[in-house]
């Protein structure tokens, strides 16, 4: 190691200047890094460390060997050897002689302390490497798991997901004598036809034969050997706009002979599935389903046309819906008026064998729990799908308005018997649905605005059991 002999008349000079460009880690003697300085210490044993051991044996090491081999057998045997290592052909080593021996670590930093008590002292460790040892069991973190009995595992399985009965797409891989002999619910004729000039699809429901008898539990069918049903037919996903056929009194091979069009483009038609769905007619009770016949359109050859016999399938819908209203509904703040606009009803629940219904709606002001007001459309004859575009106002002062509810009642008219209940649905304080939540929160933000919404209608029991204001009206 070289070093710079200073003159005594610069030494001061040049240290200030060291001082101010080097860092404090920096020898301002030799610009070498070293915190203590100790690398310009004169002194006869001078220490390289060029990297890990086994390294260079330094010259004074070399020179001091005689000496050191004389006092191997002072030192106690808990002192480790060191293995000597080769330094293979291609690592380029210096001049001097490699160390062809061992000594041990704690003897080298021993006699490094006695020879420089003025060099930095070196602690050097062993490294442990995490091995076990025999009486060291590693830990793991235990995993609680419940123990399942064989009969606890098999319960969570729910059989009706598996079973050949259950209402699932086996039926699409059935023929027709299959789906037949395995729901016994009886067959359908139909037919379409699609009418290129006019841009219209053709449904015609032909007949039914070897349907099932009616099922009731209660024994309130007064004729329990025969079914009194009609068909139901929709284009699929649209269940909305659908047609509906007469009902055949007293018969399990119903002969219909009626044709339905829709008004729909051919590349639209293609994408539609045609769904018949034939019911059991029930004066005194909902509706039943007998099983369905669906069709996806672009299996078949619509120009052409066609009629088919499909066995009816059951249905995962046992009771038909009992229909839609239209409302409107306007607050008049200045006026303290409650304006509402009953517009028309769609496929209503029919309570008439002969003559479809003759539907009418009665409009109920239910203030708290309190009936303040009842007023009614009138009733149209023979139909299932009425207008009445008729307009009704309640007296209701703004801070009356939070605790009004309006109950709408769907009713068949009957001049020999009371009427017939349809569906009800309840909108304001105490809704029945979220949908009547939704149409009520509406007109109370636009106020002197007419909202408008559908509305499924709702049976009686419904009503009751999540609206208070149902149970105050008849």
């Amino acid at each position: 190691m070289a070093y710079i002999q200073l003159e005594p008349l610069n030494e001061g000079f040049l240290s200030r200047i060291s001082d101010l460009l080097l860092c404090s880690w920096t020898c301002r003697h030799c610009c070498q890094k070293c915190y203590e300085s100790s690398c310009c210490q004169s002194s006869e044993d001078e220490v390289e460390i060029l990297g890990p051991f086994p390294a260079q044996t330094p010259p004074w090491l070399m020179a001091s060997r005689s000496s050191d081999k004389d006092g191997d057998s002072v030192h106690t045997a808990s002192e480790v050897p060191l293995t000597p290592r080769t330094n293979s052909p291609d690592r380029r080593c210096s001049s001097s002689d490699t160390s062809k021996s061992t000594y041990s670590l704690t003897r080298r930093i021993s006699s490094l302390e006695s020879r420089r008590p003025s060099s930095p002292l070196i602690d050097i460790k062993p490294i442990e490497f995490g091995v076990l040892s025999a009486k060291k069991e590693p830990i793991q973190p235990s995993v609680l798991r419940r123990t399942y009995t064989p009969d606890d595992y098999f319960r969570k399985f729910e059989p009706q997901l598996y079973s050949l009965d259950s209402n699932s797409d086996d039926v699409d891989f059935l023929t027709d004598e299959e789906i037949l002999s395995k729901y016994q619910l009886g067959m359908l004729h139909f037919s379409t036809q699609y009418d290129l000039l006019h841009n219209h699809l053709t449904v015609r429901v032909i007949e039914a034969r070897d349907l099932p008898p009616p099922i009731s539990h209660d024994g309130s069918r007064q004729d329990m050997a025969h079914s009194n049903p009609y068909v139901k037919i929709c284009l699929l996903p649209d269940q909305k706009n659908s047609k509906q056929t007469g009902v055949k009194r007293k018969t399990q091979k119903p002969v219909f002979e009626e044709r339905y069009t829709f008004e729909i483009p051919f590349l639209e038609a293609q994408r539609r599935t045609l769904l018949l769905t034939v019911v059991d007619f029930d004066k005194f009770s909902r509706h039943c389903v007998i099983g369905k016949v669906s069709v996806p359109l672009c299996e078949v050859d619509l120009v052409k046309g066609g009629h088919w016999w499909k066995a009816l399938v059951p249905s995962s819908q046992n009771e038909v819906e009992l229909g839609e209203l239209l409302l409107s509904l306007n607050y008049l703040p200045s006026a303290g008026r409650l304006n509402v606009d009953v517009i028309r009803a769609k496929q209503l629940l029919q309570t008439d064998v002969s003559q479809g219904s003759d539907p009418f709606v009665k409009i109920q002001l239910v203030h708290g729990l309190k009936l303040v007001k009842t007023k009614k459309t009138s009733f149209l004859r023979g139909t299932i799908d009425p207008f009445y575009n008729e307009s009704f106002s309640f007296k209701v002062p703004q801070e009356e308005l939070e605790n009004a509810s309006l109950v709408f009642t769907v009713f068949g008219h009957n001049m020999k018997s009371s009427n017939d209940f349809i569906g009800r649905i309840v909108i304001g304080q105490y809704s029945s649905g979220p949908s009547e939540s939704n149409h009520w929160r509406r007109m109370l933000s636009t106020h002197r605005t007419a909202v408008e919404q559908w509305h499924s209608l709702r049976s009686r029991a419904e009503c009751d059991r999540v609206s208070p204001a149902s149970l105050e009206v008849t």
